[in-house]
């Protein structure tokens, strides 16, 4: 940066020098100029000069011309004395001669005189003239060299700044290539690792659609195994929980409740003092108010237009926390609408900070307003400064948080946004909590001129100052107590210092209503599983008690059949009735054997069914052992690409910060040209305001020079 910046003062002084050669080049224009107009007042000088010894030559041949005329009328007066003896006729003549001679001889006298107060003024006005100008031609040298040695100064000066520049320039060229070079090959290293992360997330996808054939194929999907049941299922592993929303829910209801009463505070403490300023120096019903506070007036009843966007957009960012979206910083996007109705509210603080000082000076200027008084005035200047720049601070802060590029903050970042915030908010409870307005009413009831509506303004005015004081305290205690919240890491993946941006936020939910799609699946399919085992363990009863009940049927059959036969042979009066006897003794024994081919029955159905388990249990068991090696298999080519993907992802970040770096480098290059351009901007129009200044007094000069030359020609 110093280099660059070196390199635009180079570009700077470049262009200074140019326009210093161009003011050098004007100024020799203007002193030969100057000089050429000296020159042709000397030949007007000269001209002046020589019509002045004509003049005096003239009057000198009238002087003679008087002195002749003068001893022809002395020798006329002697010849007319010698001729008055001879005669009245020619003492008539002589007379008239006398007479006509005396007249051209006052005629010339007077022309004489006239001529020679011609030419005493002539004179002084020539000698005025030849001394102003002398005056002016050695001031003008004078400034002549003057502006000459500045000239040889500068140039001497900027041409070893410029020769130092030249080399500062050629030593940045060289450097400026070899960072151009770093580049290239930065670029080229971006490219190649994008190609690498290209092939890797395609040899990934394929491994993962590889492994998910396989998973398909050969692993069956069993829900009832001891591995997989509802408990390991449960809600509480999954990163969206309730109780986090419930939380985030619950702060941010809060925190609605203490901008509400935040906004209504600010609403009254604005209004009351539009009123203050239309009472107090001057009452506006009785005199007309200054202008400055005319227009204060005209700010402070703008104050709902700033106010209350800041209630509406945090309602809207409270209304957009629901159980359906991830609430965390990055994904809550109402929080740019707060930040910017907040940047507008400061705005406003800022535009009418400059009036509520100046109103506060013209307290003090008012006739009655005591030296407590105005210290009271003071103090409260100073209260609303730190006001304003506390805000200005929290506003920093907001604008931080609601900033797209945080996706890129880390969470300690975040947190120390998060503590310098609740740091501001006790500093503006600090900063309205000042007892100084409180001290100044008490101050201003002592006043003879207060009136009734002053008071009650004033008294207003404090009562929306302590709901101010009320409700900024609340608010810091509140964020202070819930900073932990506020700067936990919430939804960041384990073992990340990263925070969630929202593609993983929508990731994330996507997965969370799959997550509670499939939870659901699994209870229906535990329901089903322990029903078709509860009906399976009933069929098996009713099997075996269907198998017993035949059993016993065909034993009743058989008995039945034997008694039909001995009531036969009673009814036939067999003599067998010993044989029938002993048939029934027989019977009572088969009876005994019925039940012990029973057991026997049921002994066999188990064994059969123990035997079947049993080999179902071992095809299991080998299946089981040989999805396990697979599993191990996959699970250690997982690892692998999970390494390689954590290579490029650390490979990419670096890629994407030094990207960012130069962003920011050719951004700070950017405002410094612009800076630079400005500065340069400036010192042009500068320059050329002097310049034009410097014209107008040449041209002033000429129109003075014109003029007296004008004058010395008329006269």
């Amino acid at each position: 940066m110093f280099r660059i910046s070196t390199f635009f003062m180079f570009l700077q002084l470049r262009a200074q020098n140019q326009v210093l050669k161009k003011a050098v080049v004007d100024e020799q224009a203007n002193s030969s100029s100057l000089k050429e107009q000296l020159k042709q007042r000397d030949q007007s000088l000269r001209k002046q000069e020589q019509e002045m010894d004509s003049l005096s030559f003239r009057n000198q041949q009238l002087a003679k011309r008087v002195e002749l005329l003068q001893e022809e009328l002395a020798a006329s007066e002697a010849k007319g004395k010698k001729g008055k003896s001879k005669g009245d006729s020619p003492s008539q003549h002589s007379l008239q001669t006398k007479s006509v001679f005396d007249e051209d001889l006052q005629k010339k006298i007077e022309e004489n005189e006239r001529l020679h107060i011609q030419f005493y003024e002539a004179d002084e006005q020539h000698r005025r003239q030849e001394a102003e100008l002398r005056t002016r031609l050695e001031e003008m040298e004078r400034d002549s060299e003057q502006h000459q040695t500045v000239v040889n100064g500068l140039t001497a000066k900027y041409s070893e700044t410029i020769e130092r520049l030249q080399s500062d320039k050629a030593r940045l060229e060289v450097k400026t290539q070899t960072l151009e070079r770093e580049a290239k090959e930065c670029r080229i290293r971006t490219e190649e690792c994008q190609q690498q992360l290209g092939r890797c997330q395609s040899e990934l996808n394929k491994q993962v659609k590889q492994s998910s054939s396989v998973i398909q194929e050969k692993v069956p999907f069993n829900d009832t195994s001891e591995y997989l049941t509802l408990s390991h299922l449960d809600t509480s592993d999954l990163s969206h929980s309730r109780h986090l929303f419930m939380s985030a829910r619950d702060v941010a209801g809060q925190a609605l409740s203490f901008i509400q009463d935040l906004v209504a505070a600010l609403l009254n403490f604005h209004s009351y003092t539009e009123q203050r300023v239309h009472i107090y120096p001057l009452d506006s019903s009785i005199e007309p108010i200054s202008p400055l506070n005319q227009r204060f007036s005209q700010y402070l009843h703008e104050n709902a237009a700033y106010v209350r966007p800041l209630e509406d957009s945090f309602l809207q960012l409270y209304q957009s926390i629901t159980e359906d979206t991830v609430t965390v910083l990055e994904t809550v996007i109402k929080l740019k609408t707060f930040a910017d109705n907040f940047s507008s509210y400061t705005h406003f603080l800022q535009k009418i900070l400059p009036y509520q000082l100046k109103s506060l000076e013209e307290e003090c200027e008012a006739p009655l307003c005591t030296a407590a008084l105005t210290a009271k005035n003071q103090e409260l200047q100073s209260d609303m400064k730190r006001v304003t720049s506390v805000f200005e601070k929290l506003q920093n802060y907001i604008n931080l948080l609601a900033l797209p590029s945080r996706l890129t903050f880390e969470l300690y970042f975040t947190s120390a946004v998060f503590t310098q915030l609740a740091a501001c908010l006790h500093s503006l409870h600090d900063a309205v909590m000042s007892k100084h307005y409180n001290q100044k009413a008490s101050l201003e009831q002592e006043l003879p001129t207060v009136t009734q509506k002053l008071s009650t303004t004033t008294e207003c005015l404090l009562g929306s100052l302590g709901s101010l004081t009320s409700s900024t305290g609340k608010l810091a205690t509140f964020f202070s107590n819930n900073l932990d919240f506020f700067t936990s890491s919430g939804y960041s993946p384990r073992g990340s210092t990263l925070g969630l941006n929202p593609l993983q936020a929508e990731c994330m939910l996507a997965n969370k209503k799959k997550a509670a799609a499939y939870i659901c699946a699994i209870k229906k399919v535990q329901q089903s599983q322990e029903k078709i085992a509860r009906l399976e363990q009933e069929k098996e009863h009713w099997l075996l008690e269907a198998q017993l009940g035949k059993v016993r049927l065909e034993k009743e059959n058989q008995r039945i059949a034997d008694l039909e036969v001995q009531l036969a042979a009673v009814l036939a009066g067999s003599p067998n009735s010993h044989a029938a006897a002993a048939s029934t003794l027989a019977q009572s024994h088969e009876e005994v054997g019925d039940e012990e081919s029973r057991e026997q029955l049921i002994k066999t159905h188990y064994m059969t069914r123990v035997a079947e388990l049993t080999t179902q249990l071992q095809v299991s068991d080998s299946k089981a052992v040989h999805f396990h090696s697979e599993c191990r298999a996959l699970a250690k080519r997982l690892a692998i690409a999970e390494k390689s993907r954590e290579t490029l992802s650390e490979e990419v970040k670096l890629a994407n910060q030094k990207i960012t770096h130069l962003q920011d480098e050719l951004t700070t290059t950017k405002r410094s040209y612009e800076d630079q351009l400005s500065m340069m901007s400036d010192h042009l129009c500068s320059m050329n305001d002097t310049l034009s200044k410097q014209r107008e007094e040449i041209d002033t000069l000429k129109l003075g020079s014109k003029g007296n030359a004008k004058k010395n020609k008329g006269r």
